[in-house]
């Protein structure tokens, strides 16, 4: 008994071209049962999918990357931004015989400073902002208005910023009453 492939060839339904190939397709399906690849895809759709797979994975990463990059990038400006403001309003020539201390960090310092500039400090008129660059510590002597500037970008930079306070009530019983105590007292 012919197949049926022999059937349609002598009815002339079929070529012995698709014949061939009709068997060419069934050893290669066979084939890929043996070998576990998936029934019905053939190497060049599973190629494929792997290519576009990839294809979304890099992106994927590219997008991660580029985002990256653009936060550093924005860092990066902000902190230019900060030195460029801090540079351009710092105060400068107020050194003078007494000492402002404040802390940088972990560290105290001291701040060198004349009579008008201690009590505008102390009063919250003036600011200190400090900058690390590298291993360098730069203390900027600032306005209280460009000190909120600054934190606004970075509210870290910001090492002294006083408040103005008001007087407090003084109890009519306090036997002290007479002897107020400065707010910038010099230990």
């Amino acid at each position: 008994m012919a197949s049926l492939q022999d059937q349609l060839l002598k009815a002339g339904l079929t070529t012995k071209q698709k014949s061939r190939q009709a068997n060419s397709d069934s050893r290669k399906k066979n084939k890929q049962k043996r070998s576990g690849v998936a029934y019905g895809d053939s190497l060049q759709e599973q190629v494929q999918q792997d290519l576009v797979k990839s294809k979304a994975e890099k992106k994927v990463k590219e997008n991660q990357l580029n985002q990256d990059k653009r936060q550093q990038l924005v860092e990066k400006e902000q902190a230019l931004r900060v030195k460029q403001i801090l540079s351009h309003h710092q105060i400068t020539n107020v050194f003078g015989e007494s000492e402002y201390n404040y802390s940088f960090g972990t560290k105290i310092k001291k701040l060198p400073v004349n009579a008008i500039t201690y009590k505008a400090l102390v009063n919250g008129r003036l600011a200190l902002c400090g900058l690390v660059e590298g291993n360098e510590e730069t203390t900027y002597l600032v306005t209280s208005e460009t000190a909120e500037k600054v934190a606004t970008v970075d509210a870290s930079l910001i090492l002294v910023q006083n408040t103005k306070v008001e007087s407090e009530a003084v109890d009519e019983d306090d036997p002290y009453a007479d002897y107020q105590i400065p707010d910038d007292l010099m230990w």
